[in-house]
């Protein structure tokens, strides 16, 4: 299936490592033209270099998503560069406490993850919507998390910035829609690498008294098809949702997942 995107220009936000680092070369992998767009740029340079190495044009922009004027300067930045942005895909976000109870959880920790995974993705939003609505066409990708679709004990307050990066998505998408805007959301499940086997496997382990590769095993026999998802699963639906083989779908939550959430 040709998804037809050589050429657009994608910001992606968050493209250090992991899923957004997979997201961002595999749109270079069909010819498009990346922004970015991150705090650390030294980290993001590799994921560049590696982008250009597949014949993208890419550039790196300093931004930090939870200070709206910078998003608003990456927007513009990237405009100036490319001429526009056709695709907006966030990925920044982080994970917030794990194994802390609602009540273990501090407002401090609250605010921090809810400002990253719901105020990141709003300002990012804002910034490039008006340009897209101007020209009648633009495709926005969220990537939120399949706890946002049946909350999880001990995530609470990851699962709260989730459920939130929904209805922000949904919102935007019937106000968008009726300029050629389609805004969705992708929900990964658990993803193989170091934050899965660092953070929540290492706690799983901790707690039960078993090994790393235990704890990842008793995950994988949580999905239906008894195995995690990898990086590439999530660009995958993030190239899908980003091209107009989608262009009738606005306002989801896809879930990838192996089978966990079952919406």
């Amino acid at each position: 299936m040709n998804l037809d995107l050589a050429g657009r220009v994608v910001m992606v936000t968050g493209p250090a490592k992991g899923m957004g680092a997979a997201i961002s070369l595999a749109f270079a992998s069909e010819g498009c033209r990346l922004a970015l767009i991150g705090r650390d740029t030294a980290a993001i340079q590799p994921v560049a270099e590696a982008a250009r190495a597949r014949g993208a044009d890419a550039i790196v922009i300093a931004c930090d998503v939870t200070d709206a004027a910078q998003c608003d300067a990456a927007a513009a930045t990237t405009r100036e560069t490319f001429g526009q942005v056709d695709v907006l895909v966030n990925v920044a976000g982080g994970s917030g406490p794990i194994g802390k109870t609602g009540a273990e959880t501090t407002p401090e920790e609250f605010d921090e993850i809810v400002t990253l995974n719901m105020g990141g993705c709003f300002n990012t939003i804002r910034a490039v919507l008006p340009d897209m609505m101007a020209r009648r066409w633009g495709k926005i990708v969220n990537v939120g998390g399949t706890f946002g679709l049946r909350g999880r004990a001990g995530r609470l307050a990851y699962s709260a910035s989730k459920w939130g990066l929904r209805g922000i998505t949904k919102s935007f998408a019937l106000e968008a829609g009726a300029y050629n805007i389609n805004v969705n959301c992708v929900a990964p499940g658990m993803v193989e690498g170091p934050r899965f086997r660092d953070k929540v496997c290492a706690n799983l382990a901790e707690k039960h008294g078993i090994s790393v590769n235990e704890a990842a095993r008793l995950h994988a026999e949580d999905y239906a098809l008894k195995r995690v998802s990898t990086d590439e699963d999530v660009a995958n639906a993030c190239l899908f949702l980003a091209s107009d083989v989608s262009r009738q779908i606005t306002g989801v939550d896809l879930p990838v997942d192996g089978g966990w959430a079952m919406l």
